[in-house]
């Protein structure tokens, strides 16, 4: 699966397909979208978890985070 076709192709592979067969391709792509954003957001979860239970998340308040921020730089 790592032939790679032009964008231009895939649109025009896609503007031949019908108009329900569009609306359906369409349909499955957003919705392998919201899945692989779930995916991302535990990901990112799991990782925060981590981080608080090893102790190396850092808490504060919001002018906690500002400053620490600006100490950075």
């Amino acid at each position: 699966m790592n032939n790679v076709v032009p964008f231009q192709t895939v649109i025009e592979y896609v503007e031949a397909l019908s108009t329900e067969e569009q609306d359906l391709l369409l349909e499955l792509i957003y919705k392998r979208r919201v899945e692989q954003r779930r995916w991302e957001i535990a990901k990112n979860a799991a990782q925060t978890l981590e981080a608080v239970k090893t102790g190396k998340a850092k808490h504060g308040t919001l002018a906690d985070l500002r400053a620490d921020l600006l100490s950075q730089e």
